[in-house]
């Protein structure tokens, strides 16, 4: 009996153990932070100068520091047609939501698909002269002048010019960095209480990563690591009724 009872007893400790230790890691993972999508590991590439495609093909040897990354954003070059996914995320006291956008770009046509918290999908279609909005599979069209609601405006994440009109002296830091094996132009900036964070894609010209922090939490991000440079098709340029905008 005695043996059964200090076997009885270590289990008994043995499970007391484990069960503390259950406890302690669900209580730091509510303690973490903003839970989701994460930034994989950035590094900063050796010294501060990189090469940069030119619209010739050529590559240009650009230095990339505070006071010249703006420029250095200016000769990046945007594919004219291409398709990718965005997922946004937004953070606030006590909760948060995000968010995937489809993108296709072809020239001056933009269509994305952006499925909201409440699970619908808001499909839009921005041309030179209209936008075009509709929800999940209905037939109802939104049709308005592209002057009031532009594809930057369906895209909730930073722009060129967003970057572009910062004043040099907010920018605090500047290089070339990699995002999971993606080379970029990386910027960071102060504005009042917020520090703005962006990847440039030196590839693509496109933006494929940001974060917004207030202090030291995060409220926004976003991410975009792929781009697939084939051609849009007509189809995802067509209403809901079956008009080839394209």
């Amino acid at each position: 009996m005695g043996v059964d009872r200090r076997k009885l007893s270590w289990i008994t400790w043995v499970f007391v153990v484990l069960t503390v230790l259950v406890l302690v890691m669900m209580l730091m993972d509510t303690l973490h932070g903003p839970d989701g999508m994460v930034l994989p590991d950035t590094s900063t590439t050796s010294g501060q100068t990189g090469e940069i495609p030119t619209p010739d093909g050529a590559l240009a040897v650009v230095e990339v520091s505070p006071s010249t990354v703006q420029a250095a954003v200016e000769t990046l070059a945007r594919p004219e047609a291409y398709r990718r996914t965005v997922t946004v995320e937004q953070f606030w006291s006590g909760g948060s939501s995000s968010y995937e956008i489809a993108m296709a770009v072809s020239g001056p046509w933009t269509r994305t698909d952006r499925t909201m918290p409440d699970g619908r999908v808001r499909h839009t279609i921005t041309g030179p002269e209209d936008v075009y909005i509709w929800y999940n599979n209905e037939a109802a069209v939104y049709t308005s002048p592209v002057g009031d609601i532009t594809a930057d405006h369906e895209l909730p994440i930073p722009t060129y010019e967003d970057i572009l009109s910062l004043d040099v002296e907010s920018i605090i830091a500047a290089d070339y960095r990699t995002i999971s094996n993606v080379a970029c132009i990386y910027a960071e900036a102060q504005t009042g209480e917020y520090t703005l964070r962006y990847w440039i894609g030196v590839d693509s010209g496109l933006l494929v990563a940001a974060e917004k922090l207030l202090g030291d939490e995060t409220v926004y991000r976003m991410l975009s690591l792929t781009v697939d440079q084939t051609e849009p098709t007509a189809a995802e340029f067509t209403l809901p009724d079956g008009t080839f905008l394209w």
